[in-house]
């Protein structure tokens, strides 16, 4: 293969003639495995940090455990600004991931799952360019090829991480790379930002709005409450009902093409997600009227935690069949705006009533009788429920933007790091 004046082949690919591609080993000082600490799900003064804490090129703190009381960790294992850490142990697919510790906690320890690479200054400019260069594609896939193990357990030896492949630029040529996708992480960092304010004032909003005590200009009079099961449409008798729907459904009933069937587990906070599709002929879904739902009704789920949370059944297809335990509600639109009513079930006043309502102790079920019975509150005109119903869709929008905002940015640096870190596009 011809290479382009002014590169080089090596073992990792074409790369610039300045560049040099050598291994992990050779431009670390130290490489260091955190503690092996008790710990616990309950909160604690000392978080801990695992190899689910890690994503790539950041850490993820959706989930964080806490060293038991009792330990006493090692100075040496406290995280610092700008600590690069390493995860040697995860799933085949999930092992090898890297991530860049900035502060995010104001103390945190790491375990004996992660290494704290320690990089030799002379060769290497930055932990931040260590983080982005160890992140790009290539390096992922040399690290996947380095593991070891099973499926649901693999590692990658501390020995074979050493002789992992790395690309390196002359050192301002490194700063020049860290400083342009730095800028882009500052800029995710304030989409996040943005983000949790409007997540935080959408929430207020929802807590003002859903139960009176802020009223919208021009409208008066006492809020009602109503039952959940009042809000039905009276003149479909199938419009809110409950039970196991289609358990009559078999293989030979699913086909190519057809009714979309959605599975009530796909059932997010407020969201759909049909994810997982399966297709059935459309003479059994004529068949299967008690089991037909229709865009803009909202389905409510009988078991999980929390229960009844709900979604509109979205418009892509003219009707959809339900495979799964859950219920369904067509809203009585005489009376009742069909978003206020999805806006109040989503809200945590509701969500709160239905799981006290609710039976079990380590998954939640509601049954019809009681989902029916519990209360809503409603504005006294239609007109005042819509208005609020509008003025929450709107937030939704202001979100959703802004989350495809920080996507496409997401994109854009992931596309630069691909150029800049493999020397096809230079910073010179």
């Amino acid at each position: 293969m011809e290479v382009k004046p002014g590169y080089k082949q090596t073992e990792v690919g074409v790369i610039p003639e300045e560049w040099e591609a050598k291994s992990l080993g050779s431009i670390l000082s130290k490489g260091r495995l955190g503690g092996n600490y008790a710990n616990q799900d309950a909160e604690g003064e000392l978080p801990l940090m695992k190899m689910g804490n890690l994503a790539r090129g950041y850490f993820d703190l959706s989930k964080v455990q806490f060293i038991t009381p009792s330990v006493r960790p090692e100075p040496v294992h406290r995280l610092v600004y700008g600590d690069v850490l390493f995860n040697t142990r995860n799933t085949l697919d999930l092992v090898g991931k890297v991530a860049i510790w900035r502060d995010e906690l104001p103390v945190a320890y790491y375990n004996s799952n992660l290494m704290r690479l320690e990089f030799d200054p002379e060769q290497v400019c930055s932990n931040e360019y260590a983080n982005y260069s160890l992140n790009t594609e290539g390096a992922v896939s040399r690290l996947r090829a380095l593991a070891t193990g099973t499926t649901s357990v693999a590692a990658i030896y501390t020995r074979d991480l050493m002789k992992l492949q790395v690309l390196v630029p002359p050192k301002p040529e490194q700063r020049a790379i860290a400083t342009a996708l730095s800028d882009v992480d500052g800029l995710l960092g304030g989409l996040d930002r943005l983000i949790a304010k409007k997540r935080d004032l959408k929430q207020a909003a929802m807590q003002q709005l859903l139960t009176g005590q802020t009223r919208l200009p021009g409208f008066h009079g006492e809020w009602v409450s109503v039952r959940l099961g009042d809000v039905a449409d009276p003149s479909r008798s199938w419009s809110f009902t409950g039970g196991p729907f289609g358990s009559n459904l078999k293989s030979s009933d699913y086909t190519e093409s057809g009714v979309r069937i959605i599975q009530l587990q796909n059932i997010g906070d407020g969201e759909f997600k049909d994810d997982y599709e399966i297709y059935t002929s459309v003479a059994k879904a004529d068949e299967l009227l008690s089991c037909n739902i229709y865009p803009g009704e909202i389905i409510l789920s009988k078991m999980g935690d929390p229960v009844a949370r709900a979604c509109i059944i979205p418009s892509r297809h003219s009707r959809y069949l339900m495979c799964s335990d859950g219920i369904r509600l067509a809203v009585d639109s005489l009376r009742f705006a069909n978003n206020f009513v999805f806006a109040q079930i989503n809200a945590p006043d509701f969500r709160n009533r239905a799981a006290n309502a609710g039976t079990g102790s380590t998954r939640k079920r509601i049954g019809l009788t009681e989902l029916r019975n519990l209360p809503l509150k409603c504005p006294p005109t239609k007109d005042e429920q819509t208005a609020i119903a509008e003025m929450l869709t709107e937030m939704d929008g202001e979100l959703a933007g802004l989350e495809q905002r920080r996507e496409k940015t997401r994109a854009l640096k992931q596309a630069m790091m691909q150029e800049l870190l493999t020397g096809r596009t230079r910073l010179l």
